[in-house]
């Protein structure tokens, strides 16, 4: 991605300092701040508070934290995935992440495990960055099509996107934005509304601060605002991320896409889910079946940060400490109001035969 004109990822690995570097998503927008993980117990901590978000950059931050744990003891491979597993349960990435891990690393003898765990995480941060910009490609001709459809060429394509899924949620490029971001490098004109993803607002937080780097026209409303845009005409297509997909097209995502997803079924509009193969998990047979909801902090919500007007961060309680509060991260959006799924194979139905080609891919990943 680019910030102040420099290429960045998300995550990378110092071979001069043999150490893991992150973007430190919780001091964004106000301050970019790189952070270093040196520990097992850094990944975790980086994972569970969100300093790294967004389900394929959770993987990749898991197979780092495998390497962290093997080069401080070579013997602690179970405890490891155990312990990046517990971080967060609604991601399907993170486990995946860790099964390959687990995989790759079982039968290595111990004098050369953090070596190769290293190997692993680099490659798999690769194969990210491969996968995402392909996802770009991808959606980013979906939405060209709906622009030379819907716009006549004679006004913008008016895109709507609800939480982070940005080069900030993955190692590089991101999945919906990586569409917007292609799509704007062809040469086609648009405009993005971006829902500010309470309670952490990580479209208002992390979506805003993508795009104005990336010079793409966006405005930024509350997320109870996206259907009034719609049914006023001022979208033409909504495109989210993913933290987990079912085998029938149900989509697990951050908490608020459901009424997007509703909003823009009742106004006629095209909602699409753009993510990584590794998001399907095909164990799960449907939305019928329940999976772990993640239910964050409370204070999320009855807390908010700023910036004050001298400059200096502050936190403010918005309700009483007494007040119940249910912070639940993530809905599901069932499949009959999903589009099509964009991957880094192609734009498949949400539907389980359409997905059920993609089942090899993921077993066995080779790049798009």
């Amino acid at each position: 991605m680019l910030i102040e004109g420099r290429q960045h990822r998300s995550i990378w690995y110092e071979a001069e300092t043999d150490q893991v570097c992150i973007i430190d998503q919780t001091r964004l927008p106000h301050d970019f701040a790189i952070r270093t993980l040196r520990t097992l117990e850094d990944a975790c901590e980086a994972i569970g508070a969100m300093r790294v978000r967004g389900a394929p950059l959770i993987g990749v931050t898991a197979a780092f934290g495998v390497y962290l744990a093997l080069r401080e003891n070579p013997a602690s491979l179970d405890t490891a995935i155990r312990q990046l597993r517990a971080t967060r349960p609604t991601a399907v990435n993170l486990r995946w992440a860790l099964d390959r891990a687990a995989r790759e690393l079982s039968e290595r003898t111990r004098s050369d495990a953090a070596g190769k765990a290293l190997e692993f995480a680099l490659a798999l941060a690769e194969e990210d960055a491969a996968c995402c910009e392909a996802i770009g490609e991808h959606g980013g001709e979906v939405l060209r099509r709906l622009w030379q459809e819907q716009c006549g060429r004679d006004r913008p394509l008016q895109v709507l996107t609800h939480c982070n899924a940005g080069a900030l949620a993955t190692v590089d490029w991101g999945t919906a934005l990586a569409a917007i971001y292609k799509v704007a490098d062809a040469g086609v004109p648009l405009h993005v509304w971006v829902d500010e993803t309470r309670p952490r607002n990580q479209g208002g937080a992390l979506t805003c601060w993508e795009l104005r780097q990336a010079g793409i026209d966006h405005s930024l409303i509350v997320d109870s605002a996206a259907g009034h845009v719609m049914a006023r005409g001022l979208v033409d297509v909504c495109v989210t991320g993913s933290d987990r997909v079912s085998a029938s097209g149900d989509v697990c995502n951050k908490i608020g896409t459901y009424q997007v997803a509703l909003a823009a079924r009742d106004n006629n509009l095209p909602f699409y889910a753009a993510l990584p193969v590794s998001t399907i998990d095909f164990g799960w047979p449907s939305a019928a079946e329940p999976i772990p909801i993640e239910e964050r902090e409370p204070e999320e919500v009855s807390l908010t940060s700023g910036i004050e007007t001298g400059g200096s961060e502050t936190q403010v309680r918005q309700y009483p400490g007494e007040t119940v509060v249910r912070n639940y991260a993530f809905d599901v959006t069932p499949a009959r109001l999903v589009n099509g799924i964009i991957t880094e194979h192609g734009v498949f139905e949400a539907e389980r035969e359409s997905l059920a080609a993609l089942a090899g891919a993921q077993l066995s990943p080779s790049g798009p």
